[in-house]
């Protein structure tokens, strides 16, 4: 009977499994409150851009309230995030990236221009619709089997926590493939999406493990505990501000070679785990964690990986603007529906003299066709066609 009840009084303490801490939850909808809102952000500064393309004053947007409000929702959002790192683990905070590509999904649908069938609707974005559903289980799953570890972020905490020796050989590692990572993408050109973003999930690993220093000694210290006095603060400081902008540097040369719906996925999922592996050795998130709970954690971050994945593969690439003039577009030139000889198919206005672009499965006929040319120097009269002449000046003329 004593082994039972003891046995019955041990059940009693443990936390029920779908249950979430108070601050687990507070920092959790903090999070998902300042993604929704970067979001919401970004959308409204992108429509801002689109609006005004095409204008004479690059800057034009400045004078617009639409791109200052969406800088401000911009600069709130990242607040709720950062304030998220104070209250809850940092295993959980960082995977609810998720939410702003639910909104991104969400918002695209919303205020799409063109028009659709309903069967031709759905057989557009099937795929964004089942990525969503499971991305929202996935974030389920994490905030109600997220660790439930609370430590206050005192300056003898976080000093403990540098120089344990978990960290330290954490770092080392760290350290050294970075660097290696980092020779063979500057001297070996290794420009593979993988080799980048495995710099920028390094980077923000340190990036978020800094924050999350930075924002409990800031609320320590807004709750009377001061903490500004110790010098680790402006360490970590220092060292999130530096790691956040490098991180801002190598996303920028991925999004000149790469699909920005490519580098979300592939970005999300290394640096979530790359994150999440930072903090469960730093901050020790699932120390005294029982089984169950790290596979339902470990189960959500799967889900709310492939959710994202699917989401992001049904992105329509965005076409880049061509400054090109357009030769079916101009009057008097002829096309290939014109009687007599053929100078420039007309693809559906698409087709730009003088762009780059993929033609390798464009038959021959729809081939731009090659204009013979007659120089007067050299008098070349064997060509046949509409001649077009090149005069050759010289500096005496």
């Amino acid at each position: 009977m004593d082994g039972a009840h003891r046995a019955a009084l041990q059940l009693q303490q443990l936390p029920p499994a779908s249950s979430a801490d108070p601050e687990n939850l507070i920092g959790a909808l903090l999070a998902i409150f300042g993604h929704l809102v970067v979001s919401i952000a970004l959308n409204l500064q992108k429509f801002c851009h689109i609006r005004l393309a095409g204008s004479k004053d690059p800057r034009a947007y400045f004078k617009t309230k639409t791109w200052w409000l969406g800088l401000f929702l911009m600069l709130l959002g990242e607040l709720g995030v950062f304030a998220s790192y104070a209250f809850a683990p940092l295993s959980l905070i960082v995977p609810l990236s998720a939410v702003s590509v639910i909104a991104s999904a969400i918002i695209g649908i919303i205020f799409i221009k063109e028009k659709w069938k309903p069967k031709d609707f759905l057989r557009r974005y099937i795929l964004s619709f089942i990525g969503c559903g499971l991305a929202i289980v996935g974030t389920y799953l994490l905030v109600t089997f997220a660790p439930n570890s609370h430590e206050k972020m005192t300056g003898e905490n976080i000093i403990r926590h540098l120089v344990s020796w978990p960290f330290l050989l954490y770092m080392l590692v760290e350290i050294i493939l970075f660097c290696l990572l980092l020779y063979f993408y500057k001297e070996r050109n290794a420009n593979n999406i993988v080799v980048i973003l495995l710099l920028v999930a390094l980077l923000g690993s340190m990036t978020v493990v800094t924050a999350k220093a930075v924002a409990g000694m800031l609320v320590l210290s807004v709750q009377g505990d001061l903490q500004l006095d110790y010098p680790v603060f402006y360490v970590m400081f220092v060292c999130m501000v530096a790691t956040a902008i490098y991180q801002a540097a190598f996303l920028g040369q991925a999004s000149q070679m790469y699909d920005s719906s490519l580098i979300a996925s592939v970005g999300y999922i290394l640096s979530t785990t790359v994150a999440i592996t930072a903090g469960a050795i730093f901050y020790l998130d699932f120390l005294g964690e029982d089984v169950l709970h790290v596979c339902m954690f470990a189960l959500g971050c799967l889900i709310a990986f492939l959710g994202v994945f699917l989401i992001t593969r049904n992105r329509k690439k965005a076409i880049p603007f061509e400054p090109y003039i357009s030769m079916d577009a101009m009057p008097g030139m002829q096309n290939m529906h014109d009687k007599g000889m053929t100078v420039q198919p007309d693809l559906k206005a698409s087709f730009s003299y003088g762009a780059l672009e993929n033609n390798d499965n464009i038959s021959e006929i729809y081939a731009p066709a090659t204009l013979p040319i007659m120089q007067e120097e050299h008098g070349s009269r064997s060509a046949s066609g509409v001649p077009y002449r090149v005069l050759e000046h010289t500096k005496e003329e």
